[in-house]
């Protein structure tokens, strides 16, 4: 369904709600995806659609992104508003909210930003500041699965994409590092269903990346957080998600030992018995 939030028109679901007043009982999830620019809905609504017999689980494209309407500003700031706006356009005092990748820098920043909205945060391979991007050129120059086209490299990560098709090339190039058992024609098909969107990818690396650290204020966080990570994540190593379940008050950190950036498919099971367990605790039914 589409929605007005804040001024923009937001491509939005809502699993585990049928309208009864039962539904309407349920703690609300807010998931935001990662990506900025190639990440939308799709994603979360997979990874937490499970959850839906416990939560009502809402799940959107950012503004910029997906195919959500593209009204600047795509800052952490901006984004963060909007999924207040989602809260309290749900009916919902308080919320969980979940990222994964960029999504999980605006499900802590919004911790910081509305704690009193916060019942809990789930993360999944995110970094508390930009210091990631140093350690995967690293990665990347460690690796041996892929041939690095470097002046590609640099303008996917560096924020200089001129059109949403290069977007797309740029990101077929580099899905290979991201998971520790490639599977070429998964990553053939995430590639194809992506949608893409270079002005918000833009953004986000000329823009928010530079001016982006959490650590000095990650000590404030008052709500549980559960921080996984893949063990093989080459983006978002795990020595980052360490850093953030170090810095919380109740951080638990779980690495998924057979995963690279994404254990919510690499290692499904798990990764969902992981997260619920946290929540059962966190917001008890």
């Amino acid at each position: 369904m589409r929605v007005s939030i804040n001024g923009a028109e937001l491509e939005v679901e809502v699993l585990g709600d049928d309208g009864s007043e039962a539904a309407q009982a349920k703690p609300l999830l807010v998931a935001h995806h990662g990506g900025g620019g190639i990440g939308s809905m799709a994603e979360p609504r997979s990874t937490f659609g499970p959850l839906a017999d416990r939560f009502r689980v809402l799940v959107f494209d950012a503004r910029g992104c997906g195919r959500s309407e593209a009204v600047p500003p795509y800052s952490h700031a901006q984004w963060v508003a909007d999924v207040d706006a989602l809260r309290a356009w749900a009916g919902a005092e308080r919320c969980v909210v979940a990222g994964g990748s960029y999504g999980g820098f605006i499900a802590l920043e919004y911790a910081l930003a509305h704690p009193d909205r916060t019942q809990a945060v789930v993360l999944r391979d995110t970094s508390p500041d930009s210091s990631n991007l140093a350690l995967a050129y690293e990665n990347a120059r460690q690796q041996n699965r892929v041939e690095i086209d470097w002046e590609h490299f640099d303008r996917y990560w560096q924020g200089r994409v001129r059109s949403d098709d290069e977007l797309k090339a740029l990101w077929a190039e580099l899905i290979p590092l991201y998971d520790h058992d490639p599977d070429p024609a998964r990553a053939a098909a995430s590639v194809e269903a992506g949608i893409y969107r270079h002005e918000s990818h833009n953004w986000c690396f000329q823009h928010n990346m530079p001016a982006y650290d959490l650590k000095p204020r990650l000590g404030e966080v008052r709500c549980p957080v559960l921080v996984t990570v893949g063990r093989y994540d080459w983006v978002t190593p795990v020595s980052m998600s360490e850093t953030i379940a170090s810095l919380v008050p109740d951080g638990r950190l779980v690495v998924f030992e057979e995963s690279g950036h994404s254990p919510q498919v690499e290692e499904r099971d798990a990764f969902l018995a992981t997260v619920r367990g946290f929540l059962d605790e966190a917001v008890p039914a």
